[in-house]
């Protein structure tokens, strides 16, 4: 009864919010979000401060739909003359294919652009687009995420020297320490994209260092309860995980929030969420939705959204997606162990830039790659 009554306010939500629109030429963009909501300090509010900028700067107003049916959301939004729809939630099939012998409804309005983030379902078996009308953003946050678990393996192993023991209890290396954790929402190639990037960055400076590192997964958090991710959380170190990355929406608050408690780390991701946890947040992988929403809104108000490809990357270099810069938790390092820190800092740079110029190819899993045991020289998944 109450997941029906969320549906029957969210849908009232559509109809008001459509019944404020002005005349039939008017601009009209909706933003459909997550279930993590508006409100999620992340992924979807970073979109929405997108929309914030576009209204600030060009006079466009927006609109936000918090729902559990998303393809009810897009179909009732379009019909209601939304001409650009941005929708952030990991469900494709009513859009693009149809479901229950529906007709696509990406095809039924064809003078509405949706735009759909973290895959690219656009496109077909031989990989034509299938629809014109459909834009699919994707961030590479599989090499921001490779750079998180580089700088996570040299952390660990020079944890003493850079933060001492008074604020902090790392598991020793030298017994079960050399161990880190992921915690996904659900296990979809827009969560795995993190976990693969991540774990091969590990292995990457694993090997690098000559040693040898466990990596745990649970993919079963969902997005919206911070004590699950406490709790898987605690269990990861428990077996020895001195930090454990999240890509669970708020399910990441309960993992810094553990990590703070037992005084070990997390990482945290899509916005800067370093200082929540201050000292117990290494960084935050960022996937910044403010920048996709803002360049593609700014092209649909100018007339050139048909300028505007199908599929949309955004790299290392745009800004939209990369790591924090390290400051907080740089406030933690003792002075003893400022030149450790610089060496690591610099060593990350390095793997940016063989990133950046091709020298190292990390796994996308939005494009179907994916890492298994015999891909990792100095990694055992767990």
């Amino acid at each position: 009864m109450k997941k029906l009554l969320l549906l029957v306010i969210a849908f009232v939500a559509v109809f008001a919010l459509s019944a404020c629109g002005g005349s039939e030429d008017e601009q009209k963009i909706a933003i459909v979000t997550s279930a993590a909501g508006a409100n999620d300090n992340g992924y979807n509010e970073s979109a929405v401060d997108g929309a914030k900028k576009i209204k600030e700067d060009l006079g466009v107003d927006y609109h936000v739909v918090e729902t559990t049916d998303v393809p009810g959301a897009l179909d009732q939004l379009a019909e209601s003359g939304y001409q650009l729809i941005f929708s952030l939630e990991y469900n494709f099939d009513a859009l693009i294919n149809g479901v229950g012998g529906e007709t696509p409804i990406a095809e039924k309005y064809p003078e509405t652009t949706f735009v759909v983030f973290n895959a690219n379902p656009n496109v077909n078996d031989q990989g034509e687009v299938i629809h014109e009308n459909v834009i699919s953003v994707i961030f590479d946050v599989h090499e921001s995420s490779f750079l998180a678990g580089a700088l996570a393996v040299q952390v660990i192993e020079n944890a003493d020297t850079l933060f001492g023991t008074e604020n902090y209890s790392f598991a020793s290396t030298d017994t079960n320490g050399r161990a880190i954790g992921f915690i996904g929402g659900v296990q979809s190639s827009g969560i795995t994209v993190f976990s693969y990037g991540f774990v091969e960055g590990i292995d990457r400076a694993a090997s690098d260092l000559s040693v040898n590192y466990d990596y745990y997964t649970d993919y079963s958090a969902g997005f919206g309860d911070p004590a699950s991710g406490s709790t898987i959380a605690s269990t990861m170190y428990n077996s020895g995980c001195n930090l454990v990355y999240s890509v669970a929406g708020v399910v990441g608050d309960g993992v810094a929030s553990k990590a703070s408690e037992i005084k070990r780390l997390a990482i945290q991701v899509d916005a800067d969420k370093d200082a929540d946890q201050a000292g117990y947040v290494l960084t935050s992988v960022l996937k910044n939705t403010e920048v996709p929403v803002y360049d593609i809104a700014k092209s649909f108000i100018d007339g050139d959204i048909d300028t505007v490809d199908n599929a949309v990357t955004y790299d290392l270099d745009s800004g939209a997606t990369g790591m924090t810069d390290l400051s907080t938790i740089e406030a933690a390092v003792l002075a003893s162990g400022e030149t450790k820190w610089a060496e690591i800092k610099t060593y990350i740079e390095a793997l940016a830039a063989d990133i950046a110029n091709g020298t190292i190819d990390v796994t996308d899993a939005v494009a179907g790659e994916e890492v298994t045991q015999a891909d990792l020289t100095n990694v055992t998944l767990k």
